[in-house]
């Protein structure tokens, strides 16, 4: 994987990766032939939108209640 500079790696820089991370899921979810998906591949689907909801819940929890 592609290491940041020092600069770079910051909190809100984390949270920027995790925030495209999760819009390219979803994009890649939308463009998806649900019914051409074989069983396998839509519970893939599903497990990796159930993530990255997980993972911008979090994401938005950093920012209401920061600690």
């Amino acid at each position: 994987m592609h290491e940041l500079p020092d600069s770079e790696q910051t909190p809100l820089a984390a949270q920027r990766v995790r925030r495209d991370t999760a819009s390219r899921t979803l994009a890649a979810s939308r463009i998806a032939d649900l019914a051409a998906l074989d069983p396998a591949a839509a519970i893939l689907m599903i497990e990796s939108l159930r993530s990255s909801l997980d993972d911008t819940l979090q994401l938005l929890g950093e920012h209401i209640d920061p600690c």
